[in-house]
């Protein structure tokens, strides 16, 4: 799991977006200056933790003498009560980056958290969970992080990634195999060429013009189960739309497939994580 190397770029913008102009007014007439605060990052859901680094790394590029100490790892999943990370320092610091640390944690804990819950109902079944390029912009590094910290896999990180031809690329190419065609001979040969099909009969002409993946689309169950036997291993199969977590365990039960779902970072909710701020 590796984090963005703009992060500081990335979180130097929130903080100037929150701070604006003036800084924290209220902080600076109510706030002793000079007073020194300890907070204690609380987990007040269960929940699956991920973004402590963003976190503590927001507090520290607002003012480098706040210390930051975390009590568990990315990853980990916590009941509510559980405390998660200690900051010591200026209390007009630390209530200064307050809102945009916790909003970097609480929304990568929320995508983590959601991520776990699909990834256990697919345990088991040899099929794995994607996350998909459905997420906030500016954010899809972290979002991916967080869904890796949770278990789930990484689709391709932009459309620079991988050749994957879509519904309105299949509408200008002309068909299912033409556009393969064009792909297979256009593709650098390190890149795998997928396409999107609706039924069972785009699917077998995806095969026969030697499409290297191939993503089903809004499928029902039966069609996902007769899908992965005519497939039968021999490219990776991706199933995608409209898959929910009372969903998943059956579309996963298939077998060996790959399960795009935009849900784990376009619609997670954010984990309830609070900072109690007190003096030092």
């Amino acid at each position: 799991m590796e984090l963005p190397f703009d992060l500081d770029e990335l979180v130097r913008g929130a903080l100037r977006e929150d701070l604006g102009r003036s800084g924290d007014v209220t902080s600076e007439i109510t706030v002793p200056d000079g007073a020194a605060a300890r907070g204690r990052a609380v987990a007040r859901a269960p929940g699956v933790v991920a973004g402590l680094s963003v976190f503590r790394r927001t507090f520290v590029l607002l003012d480098p003498s706040v210390a930051v100490t975390t009590s568990v790892f990315d990853g980990t999943a916590v009941e509510a009560g559980t405390a998660l990370a200690e900051v010591r320092g200026p209390a007009r610091s630390i209530l200064g980056a307050e809102r945009v640390a916790l909003n970097f944690l609480q929304h990568m804990s929320g995508v983590a958290t959601l991520t776990r819950r699909f990834v256990e109902a697919c345990a088991g079944t040899g099929s794995v969970v994607l996350c998909t390029r459905k997420t906030l912009p500016g954010l899809r590094a972290l979002e991916r992080y967080a869904v890796e910290a949770a278990g789930g896999r990484l689709h391709r990180g932009g459309l620079d990634g991988g050749v994957l031809i879509k519904r309105n690329h299949l509408r200008m190419a002309g068909g299912v195999e033409e556009a393969v065609v064009r792909a297979k001979a256009g593709a650098p040969h390190t890149l795998k060429v997928e396409v999107e099909v609706e039924s069972l009969e785009e699917l077998k002409t995806a095969l026969a013009a030697g499409a290297d993946a191939i993503l089903l689309d809004n499928a029902d169950l039966e069609t996902v189960f007769e899908a992965a036997r005519l497939v039968a291993g021999r490219v990776p199969l991706e199933i995608s739309g409209g898959v929910t977590l009372d969903r998943v365990g059956d579309i996963a039960a298939a077998g060996g497939l790959l399960i795009s779902v935009g849900r784990l970072t376009h619609s997670a909710p954010a984990m309830d994580i609070a900072l109690e701020v007190s003096p030092a």
